[in-house]
């Protein structure tokens, strides 16, 4: 139970992203909205961990898994960010759509697991449809947003393989200390590209753009990432990858409820089929039931 209801809370924290990332952007580029994010999110997680009195380096080789896990931290982040500037947010959602797939090949090549099953592929395609049904309006695509496109496939390959990666260094090392040493490796990165693409010190900073940073470091980055890893020690990367499906539908009703947004057909429809692709891909239970009962006695059936 404790790990569906951590499923559950990150989808619900990274459908709220997209909104806070608008707003800290407000007063400071992209650049220094990610660095000032992921620092203050580290500095929270060091803290709570020397308060906690546990120790991010106990165990031999666990710079490794600290180092896989901060490859969706940097470049990722910045990729996703700089990416935003040519491509709509539809346009996005509906790339990230093929992070499943990208995560079920990279499960084969490194875990050799093999995720796919025609029934998953046909359940991934139809939930790419209903995505494209959603953001139909902005997937008009021209030359300039070929750099956004070319950025997000390269942020979805690094998901999934800091996704993979993370699975097949699994050491028990724990939610926090994962966040915490993720933070820590992706800092520098952050750091240096900031003082080398920007450099600009905000004089100040506006009410939307603190309040986004906040909201960020605190429940986007270091609640988020701390459920995601936990999520991802105990589900499997494909299952986890799952995520990026129903974000940015459930961000689109949570706008219709927050923001009064109107609630549209096509919100209606691709919503829909995005939901019965993913209870197709997980099969909660559904195809064995019903193979049981069709196996049943005639006497029982009756």
């Amino acid at each position: 139970m404790q790990v569906y209801l951590a499923y559950g809370l990150v989808v619900l924290i990274w459908s709220t992203t997209p909104l806070a990332i608008q707003w800290s952007n407000d007063s400071v580029s992209f650049i220094t909205a990610v660095l000032m994010r992921m620092g203050l999110a580290a500095a929270l997680a060091l803290v709570i961990v020397a308060a906690l009195r546990r120790r991010l380096f106990a165990q031999p080789g666990v710079w490794k898994v600290y180092l896989a896990a901060s490859f969706g931290i940097f470049p990722n982040m910045l990729v996703v960010y700089w990416s935003a500037q040519f491509i709509p947010s539809g346009l996005i959602a509906v790339i990230f759509a093929l992070s499943p797939f990208v995560t079920g090949l990279l499960s084969w090549l490194i875990l050799r697991e093999n995720p796919f099953s025609p029934r998953r592929v046909l359940a991934l395609m139809v939930a790419l449809v209903g995505l494209c049904i959603i953001f139909w309006d902005q997937l008009h695509i021209d030359a300039r947003s070929a750099l956004g496109i070319g950025g997000i496939l390269l942020s979805c390959g690094l998901f999934s393989l800091s996704s993979v990666s993370l699975k097949r260094l699994d050491q028990g090392t724990g939610p926090l200390e994962q966040t915490a040493g993720a933070l820590l490796f992706a800092f520098p990165g952050l750091l240096l590209s900031w003082w080398l693409f920007d450099g600009q010190v905000p004089q100040a900073l506006s009410t939307k753009s603190l309040s986004g940073l906040v909201y960020l470091a605190t429940l986007g980055s270091l609640l988020g990432f701390t459920l995601f890893y936990f999520v991802l020690q105990r589900l499997t990367p494909s299952a986890v990858s799952l995520i990026t499906l129903m974000t940015p539908v459930l961000a689109l009703l949570l706008g219709t409820l927050v923001a009064g947004e109107r609630l549209s057909p096509s919100l209606l429809g691709g919503a829909a089929l995005v939901l019965l692709a993913l209870l197709a891909y997980l099969d909660l239970g559904v195809d064995r039931w019903w193979r049981r009962r069709m196996a049943a006695p005639e006497v029982e059936r009756v």
